[in-house]
């Protein structure tokens, strides 16, 4: 989420060392901590919250915790005016016995509102007695801190005892020094066979060193030399790289060795892909709000729903507005929760929500109902539409009533109305929840994506594509009355503000999408006098929610329509695509993204292969095989080949991420909580580290080490629905990129004017094709007239065949043929796309 404050500051992170048994001896610095031995029998000055009684029992503070709490911050033990000393190394050590075994966050904080945190641990005390020692830096003076012991949170009652709790200065810190693993970087889910291999090597040696390619069994597959690349600018280091193409047989547990250096574990296979696209997917029901998660579905992930007004949650049923703002209520339950927190959000439910339609959009064919093991599978419809539909009926659930002021507008966001801590499970969240004030940008969202579900869900849902398009047009109205309200960046109190003072971009993507679905002159006249549409909108950083006017481009480029300039629009692509080959020919990591001065942006991951998805739709339209090399390279970077040697998807590779900042997937905060399910994409670097933790461990961090695999770190470790919406369009295209087939088109006669004309597609791969869809452009202004064996459609220049149900399934080595009559030349496209994927 793109925050730039919270109220309440996350932890800030400190060197830990566990040792068993006694504590040790204390340092020669003076004890900041009063009675912390417990020596006396007594237990002033600690203090309690109400809920507690603390007692000393054979020499150690004891409480007993009453099961049934919420929230950590429910149970108490402190002491408060203990001073800090601005730029002071301090140590702070305890001793504990917790039975069960129970985590506690052992906090040093400011002791009012807004509670920052000098030092945050949580450590799960066990039944044995560990002592526990962190090291931290105070980055204030400060005469009255108070030391915490947060010990609620527990549906079960619990006993905790303290000893030797001790606070002194003088301490040295150790220097943060991340895991980086092998210095052979590689993509640690694999390579597909006839795709590119590349690695990053990182080394002080500035002449070409020997590299091997290694199967499972150790032998020696293939070899050659690495090109050296000298220091890469947003690492730091000094690099070569590796290129093994060549090598195309398929295998499982490949290594590649250089500079006496052994890389990760990796596959080359055909299939590499598909899982982690279905995963990566699965993703947005455990984000579901509204409705229980079904342990069933989800082994691991089931919880009871969220925000339906069952106490302790205040709901989304019947949500007012921030003071103010409305004096009414909306029922605006469901959706995805946006990122770590209980907030949803317009501006990024929509991105979110365009690419998953977009997925569907450009390869049906790919997904399947019953696919995604949702609730409503089995209902005739593909889940990634089910998927969609939920976070959709969310957004038309935003929009302004009818008969009130600016109606129409949507809603910006939905938040509670106070920060809330970790960890902390959709239904236990007790905050109220607030409407916040309509703005223009959350409207032009809600104006696009509810014209790409009217054309998307029309023979699903006719009745939901209707309401949709009715949706969009009001909302379209609505905005252009209303053209520069915007979201204030100060409105971050218990949610991200996702401030935006500059529409223009939303204004040509709604137009876009209500011009692809609709047709009509109104919205073509706009785009085509829009300064936005022949600007070169193609920046390093890529799209993103406040950056949109590349997903009207593409879509332009890509869904069928007669837009007059279009094949101007491709080019366009095309063009971008060129600029992000270039910038991915300067890295040696394969990064497409680079912003200026190597600083990357919260969500860098996004930007990465938001970019890399430009490369894919330009492979789509070209077939230029660059491209698409381009953007796979996109996907190795995210799953390992970067300098920290760190996968940024949970569940896949050696190094993968998995303490993503989260209220419900807080496993390091609480064992009986699960990480973050398989497929979900962490935010990634990000060179402004604006959380505590990435503060304290990172400074001064070069662009691609300013990241750190820790709960509290929301600015480089957050996870959001609109991040791992490009990881779920990019691994469905890199799962069918290698699809093997062949076309074949044969004009088999003319007359003036006129042509007939025969295409044969042919499956040489050895899965069967189902459902298939054939799609390319007619040169020469051609039009189709009549066909046979197959649905053919045309729109404006696009052309697309759709099987029939008898003949919907190609088998290996078999072929499918159809034909049409056209006007026109009779001329042979140049490109087909089968299921949208390029096709010989």
């Amino acid at each position: 989420m793109n925050r730039t404050r919270r109220s309440l500051a996350a932890a800030l992170a400190a060197t830990a060392v566990v040792v068993a048994g006694p504590a040790p001896a204390r340092a020669a610095e003076p004890e900041q901590i009063v009675n912390g031995t417990f020596d006396n029998g007594l237990t002033a000055p600690w203090w309690t919250t109400p809920n507690l009684t603390a007692a000393v029992v054979d020499g150690r503070l004891c409480v007993d915790v009453p099961g049934g709490t919420i929230n950590a911050w429910d149970a108490i033990i402190g002491q408060d005016d203990v001073a800090l000393v601005a730029g002071e190394t301090y140590a702070f050590s305890f001793f504990g016995i917790a039975t069960p075994a129970t985590p506690v966050r052992a906090l040093i904080q400011l002791p009012v509102d807004p509670w920052t945190q000098y030092l945050a641990q949580v450590p799960v005390v066990n039944v044995s007695g560990d002592t526990y020692t962190y090291t931290f830096t105070s980055p204030v003076d400060l005469p009255n801190a108070q030391v915490a012991f947060q010990v609620g949170g527990s549906q079960e009652p619990w006993r905790l005892c303290l000893d030797d709790v001790s606070l002194t200065g003088g301490a040295v810190e150790e220097p943060y020094e991340p895991e980086t693993g092998p210095r052979v970087k590689v993509n640690q889910v694999g390579y597909l066979p006839a795709g590119p291999k590349n690695a990053t090597l990182v080394t002080e040696a500035t002449d070409p060193v020997e590299w091997t390619l290694r199967s499972a069994a150790g032998d020696a597959v293939a070899s050659g030399q690495s090109a050296p690349r000298g220091e890469d600018g947003s690492s730091g280091l000094n690099v070569h790289s590796i290129d093994f193409g060549a090598y195309r047989t398929a295998g499982r547990g490949f290594t590649l060795v250089a500079d006496g250096e052994t890389s990760h574990p990796f596959d080359i296979a055909a299939d590499l892909y598909g899982t982690l696209a279905t995963d990566a997917l699965k993703f947005y029901y455990t984000q579901r709000s509204g409705i229980e998660i079904s342990d069933e579905l989800r082994p691991g992930y089931g919880r009871p729903a969220g925000h339906v007004q069952v106490p302790p949650n205040q709901g989304d049923i019947e949500v007012p507005c921030q003071p103010g703002v409305c004096d009414y209520t909306l029922d605006v339950s469901g959706g995805w929760y946006d990122a770590g927190d209980h907030g949803k959000y317009v501006v990024n439910g929509g991105i979110s929500v365009h690419q998953l339609m977009s997925e569907f959009e450009r390869a049906p064919a790919l997904h399947g109902d019953g696919a995604l093991s949702l609730p409503e599978s089995g209902n005739g419809v593909p889940d990634i539409l089910d998927e969609a539909r939920w976070e959709q009926e969310f957004l038309l659930s935003m929009q302004v009533p009818a008969g009130e002021e600016r109606a129409g507008m949507a809603h910006h966001k939905i938040h509670d109305a106070a920060w809330t801590g970790l960890p902390l499970l959709p239904h236990l969240d007790p905050q109220p929840r607030e409407l916040h004030a309509p703005s223009t940008a959350a409207t032009l969202n809600l104006a696009a994506t509810a014209a790409q579900a009217a054309r998307v869900f029309a023979g699903y849902d006719d009745e939901f594509a209707a309401r949709n398009l009715a949706a969009a047009r009001t909302a379209w109205a609505a905005a252009v009355a209303n053209p520069a309200i915007y979201a204030p960046a100060s409105d971050g109190i218990g949610g991200g503000a996702y401030s935006d003072d500059n529409v223009t971009d939303e204004f040509y993507w709604a137009a876009a999408e209500l011009y692809i679905t609709t047709g009509e002159q109104a919205f073509q006249d706009y785009l085509l006098a829009s300064p936005t549409h022949t600007a070169d909108i193609w920046d390093e950083r890529g799209f993103s929610w406040g950056s949109t006017a590349q997903l009207g481009r593409i879509d332009l480029a890509t869904v069928p329509n007669a837009l007059p300039d279009r094949d101007r629009v491709r080019a366009s692509v095309l063009a971008g695509a060129e600029k992000y080959l270039a910038i991915q020919a300067g890295s040696a990591f394969g990064l497409t993204y680079d912003p200026a001065n190597h600083r990357f942006d919260w969500g860098s991951n996004s930007g990465v292969l938001n970019n890399a998805i430009v490369l894919a739709v330009a492979y789509d339209l070209s077939g230029d095989p660059r491209f698409r090399d381009g953007a796979l390279q996109g996907l190795d970077y995210v799953l390992g080949r970067n300098a920290l040697g760190q996968s940024y998807v949970t569940g896949y590779g050696e190094q993968d991420s998995r303490n993503q900042h989260s209220r419900w997937y807080a496993r390091q905060l609480n064992p009986d909580l699960p990480n973050p399910p398989p497929g979900t994409l962490a935010g990634g670097p990000n060179s402004d580290i604006q959380d505590p933790v990435a503060q304290r461990l990172l400074a001064g961090c070069a662009a691609q080490f300013c990241y750190v695999d820790d709960i509290e770190s929301w600015a480089t470790n957050e996870l959001t629905i609109n991040w791992n919406a490009p990881l779920a369009w990019m691994t469905a295209f890199a799962s069918a990129v290698q699809q093997d087939c062949t076309v074949a088109f044969r004009r088999h006669g003319a007359w003036p004017g006129g042509f007939t004309a025969q295409v044969t597609v042919t499956n040489r791969g050895t899965a069967a094709i189902g459902g298939w869809r054939l799609g390319w452009d007619l040169p020469d202004g051609q039009t189709v007239d009549r066909a046979w064996n197959a649905q053919v459609t045309q729109k404006g220049t696009s052309v697309t065949a759709t099987a029939y149900p008898w003949n919907s399934a190609i088998r290996p080595g078999a072929a499918v043929t159809f034909g049409f009559n056209g006007k026109g030349t009779g001329a042979a496209p140049t490109l087909f796309r089968l299921n949208g994927t390029v096709c010989g």
